[in-house]
């Protein structure tokens, strides 16, 4: 079996499941030339818990977690099957690493999964299942999560990382195309660093990235890029996934590891 990737996407706005802008054609494509995976696990952003749970559910509902949006959004359903089995091997990899960890049998797909998906595998015939982000996760935390669920990949199985890679939703301007200089900076910072694979400096991101809190006032969007950073193995290259910047804040560059 081939090892499979590990991704970080840029989730954006939950209107890029219908406006797939730069992003969405170069997803569908990654998703192409990495159809013979066994399952994808994702931790997204939107499923934040007390601690550790992992989705065990077998046929998850598609939840849109989202208001005030056009109607078509809500008629979009990703109706992936689950992989049971593989979750509570993600569990006990989790478990052996340290991290205290619970089963969630009902959890459905939120957007932050369920969107880039959509792209990645549009006939939803990939199982799918997902693993939280404790509240109180910091960057070492996500890298160590990723750490441990590398192991997966040589199963088949591919790390999947949903956030954003800017995400200050304060300064959120529909309609605007002007792209925000301090995100073009913090974006070509992160992105250095990450080809770079400079994993000390990713971790310190918040002392050392220009502008950081500006662009994450809060870190539960960037942390799954240090999952998936964590869930890296010797020998990966890293491919950086230009997807432009929407709404002149929300750079949607994403990045994928993966082996020779």
């Amino acid at each position: 079996m081939a090892t499979a990737p590990a991704l970080f996407v840029s989730h954006g706005a939950p209107t890029f499941a219908i406006e797939p802008g730069d992003l969405g054609p170069k997803l569908e494509a990654f998703g192409a030339q990495h159809a013979d995976i066994s399952a994808a696990l994702v931790v997204s952003a939107h499923w934040q818990t007390r601690a550790v749970e992992v989705m065990t559910t077998v046929a998850p509902a598609t939840v849109h977690d989202f208001g005030g949006f056009p109607d078509a959004l809500y008629q979009l359903r990703y109706p992936a099957r689950g992989a049971p089995e593989l979750a509570a091997e993600a569990a006990e990899l989790l478990s052996d690493s340290g991290f205290s960890v619970s089963a969630s049998s009902q959890r459905g797909l939120d957007h932050g999964a369920w969107v880039p998906l959509q792209f990645l595998w549009p006939k939803a015939d990939i199982p799918i299942f997902q693993v939280s982000m404790p509240f109180d996760l910091d960057a070492p935390g996500a890298e160590r999560i990723g750490a441990a669920l590398g192991p997966l990949r040589s199963r088949g199985v591919m790390i999947l990382g949903s956030g954003s890679l800017t995400h200050n939703l304060g300064e959120f301007r529909p309609g605007s195309v002007q792209a925000a200089a301090y995100v073009r900076e913090f974006r070509d910072w992160i992105r250095g660093v990450v080809e770079r694979d400079d994993l000390g400096s990713l971790l310190r991101y918040r002392e050392l990235a220009p502008h950081a809190t500006r662009a994450h006032p809060t870190e539960e969007h960037f942390l799954p890029l240090l999952v998936a950073m964590g869930a890296r193995l010797s020998g990966d290259h890293v491919e950086v996934l230009e997807g432009g910047i929407e709404y002149g804040i929300l750079s949607m560059d994403s990045f994928a590891w993966t082996g020779n």
